[in-house]
């Protein structure tokens, strides 16, 4: 596919149509990242809603459309900043989520990570064999989308395969907010556990279509992975630590079961997530390390060259480059000096603590950036272990934070410390996340004959654009929902969102400096990731690397509520089975980019209208402001949910399958 030499690009209507996207997505990326613990990849939908809109204009190009993409992409990494945020709620720090501090945090962080991958991108990206499986992805989605009558028909199905999505999951939410159907079902019985003793286990599930959208996108190995880790929680963990624990007085199966498995198991949870993510990461040192090699050995080769740079291989100037990352470093000593300031207890460390923090930044978020670059380009940025990078990042800052720190023992100076490193954790977060999305957008550029440097300013105008939007929303879901173990929590609502990461990297971080956890369990916890690890080695090498088990999945499914893993469960299969079901057809490639364009529209769809109903539940002040009939008998409320799933899920396949057989047929 050639391409013009100047083409349009970079236009007001295409960043301003970005930046819409990007608003929307973060929104509802907020709120699937608190409930579940994943996020999903932006750059394909919103590659399928710019093209079918722009296809108004005649003059609209492919590379504009990339440029839409790419600041949409934003929303899809940035957001991953919810994995550390609200543990500055979670351990009481915060009670409301401050505008200015959390912007100027994902902001500063989000520009660090597009300049920090820069100098990366001709190593990494032109001269490099990494796959690249989501910037590939969404080029391919451009491609066809521009070039061919087909693609403007795949591209007008793609959208409406999207609003389909998004309307019939925020009509779902809608019945379940108004108690027609439960959102949550649950069933709490006694077992004999492995000690032979009775204890109690529980299964629960969701009436969640953005879950089972989750599960699509996810895939069925990761769909496995989550089941076993459900199997592991509910079949063995749960009713073996409920016949050890004794049962509070007048407690309930439930409640029992309950208490056992938010104290206990998520620890079990929380070790394996820990080594599973180590373990992670340490396969892609070595690399990560050639990669790195590969990228200065690169820039040296580009200094010694002649000739002009041609239009689609030139960067930012590396001395802007330079300028606009040691310019970044005075926001974050500031930041962290403000932070300092407020907490009161650690001003006569002020100093040492700025310092040593703007160095971590500085360092702690080169290397971030440039681990989650290459973990892009090997896996995608949607599988990218970023939870890893959180957990040594935080376990790093809290024992450096803790040498400095030895002076001040008492428990006020304690919980300033954990805030402080909480704090340090969120920024090189957003440089890591970022930087693992920007060569993935590179990628989709050099397939598409985008123009790098202008795709680096894209990202930072999205990096802006997810930076405002993250603290009101985040703030909202605080006052409606707030989260587990929140000593101040005030929250409307009695079921408080989830928000994993945050809760077990908040746990590290007092680990370390207060000593307070039961290292015990998170070390039977490890040990059952060490377990998984072996597991999974064994499976790919008797499959010839066909098939595994991620321990990473499975540790994750342990961690978080049935209610959440279950739906993601079903969705992932589900999908398995749609997609196995087309792929042998001519359309079959179309029918799987709509059916993935559906699950993306039941995430959104749901996201935002519980954001909304957020909204709506701070306004009212009420718990359930949509409840104005009475709730349906449970039992009924049920097999409604289930059918109203079955019928919306399995009706959308098929009209995906049969848009991409008339699609076909046509061209």
């Amino acid at each position: 596919m050639s391409f013009p030499a100047n083409p349009k690009e970079f236009t007001v209507r295409g960043v301003l149509l970005g930046i819409l996207i990007t608003l929307v997505f973060t929104a509802a990326q907020i709120y699937l990242g608190l409930k579940v613990g994943l996020t999903f990849a932006t750059s394909i939908p919103a590659a399928v809603i710019s093209m079918a809109l722009l296809q108004a204009f005649r003059s609209a190009t492919i590379q504009e459309n990339n440029i839409v993409q790419t600041i949409a992409s934003a929303a899809g990494t940035l957001s991953s900043v919810i994995f550390v945020l609200p543990g500055l709620i979670i351990i009481g720090w915060w009670a409301h989520v401050p505008f200015f501090m959390t912007f100027a945090a994902c902001a500063v962080g989000g520009i660090l990570g597009v300049m920090y991958t820069m100098p990366l991108r001709r190593a990494l990206v032109v001269q490099s064999n990494l796959p690249y499986p989501e910037g590939v992805a969404a080029a391919e989605v451009l491609k066809v989308g521009t070039s061919t009558r087909e693609g403007a028909q795949e591209g007008k199905a793609g959208l409406w395969a999207i609003l389909m999505g998004s309307l019939t999951s925020a009509f779902v939410a809608f019945t379940a907010a108004v108690k027609i159907i439960p959102a949550e079902v649950a069933g709490f019985w006694k077992v004999k556990a492995v000690n032979g003793q009775i204890g109690a286990t529980s299964l629960l599930g969701g009436s969640s279509l953005a879950l089972m959208g989750a599960g699509h996108l996810m895939g069925i190995t990761v769909g496995i992975a989550m089941l076993t880790g459900l199997i592991i929680a509910s079949g063995f963990a749960l009713p073996y630590l409920t016949s050890i624990t004794p049962m509070a007085d007048g407690a309930t199966i439930a409640q029992h079961a309950g208490a056992v498995f938010r104290t206990k198991v998520r620890l079990l949870g929380a070790g394996a997530i820990a080594v599973a993510s180590l373990w992670t990461l340490g396969k892609l040192i070595v690399p990560v390390w050639l990669g790195l090699m590969s990228a200065l050995e690169s820039n040296a080769a580009v200094k010694r060259g002649d000739g002009e740079v041609p239009r689609t291989d030139r960067d930012l100037p590396v001395n802007t480059v330079g300028i606009i990352i040691l310019a970044c470093m005075v926001p974050v000593g500031w930041l962290l000096a403000h932070f300092i300031q407020e907490s009161g207890t650690l001003q006569p460390l002020l100093i040492p603590l700025v310092g040593a923090g703007v160095a971590f930044a500085l360092v702690a978020g080169l290397i971030a950036a440039a681990v989650c670059g290459y973990m892009a380009g090997l896996i995608g940025s949607s599988n990218s272990p970023v939870s890893g990078l959180a957990i040594l990042a935080v376990l790093t800052a809290s024992l450096m934070v803790g040498v400095l720190g030895r002076s001040l023992t008492g428990p006020d100076e304690q919980q300033a410390l954990i805030a402080f490193i909480l704090f340090l954790t969120t920024i090189v977060l957003a440089v890591a996340v970022v930087g693992n999305d920007n060569l993935q957008d590179l990628k989709t550029g050099q397939l598409v004959g985008a123009t790098p440097w202008k795709q680096q300013v894209a990202l930072i105008i999205g990096v802006i654009a997810g930076a405002i939007v993250i603290p009101p929303v985040l703030e909202l879901l605080n006052q409606a929902y707030g989260f587990p173990d929140d000593p101040n929590r005030s929250a409307i609502t009695a079921a408080p969102l989830n928000a994993p990461q945050a809760t077990l990297i908040a746990s590290l971080a007092k680990g370390v400096i207060g000593g307070n956890l039961d290292w015990e369990l998170l070390g039977y916890g490890g040990i059952i990731g060490a377990v998984l690890i072996a597991v999974d080695i064994i499976v790919k090498k008797v499959s010839g690397g066909k098939m595994s088990l991620p321990p990473l999945g499975v540790s994750l499914a342990i961690y978080l509520p049935s209610a959440v893993t279950a739906p993601v469960v079903v969705g992932a299969v589900s999908g398995w089975i749609y997609e196995k079901t087309v792929s042998k057809r001519s359309w079959g490639a179309i029918a799987k980019r709509l059916g993935v364009l559906v699950a993306s529209g039941f995430i959104v769809g749901e996201s935002l209208f519980n954001v909304a109903h957020a909204l709506l539940i701070v306004i009212t002040q009420k718990e359930t402001p949509l409840a104005f009939m009475a709730a349906v008998d449970e039992h009924l409320g049920t097999i409604i949910a289930f059918a109203m799933a079955v019928v919306i899920v399995v009706g959308l396949y098929v009209w995906s399958a049969g848009q991409a057989k008339k699609i076909d047929t046509q061209t």
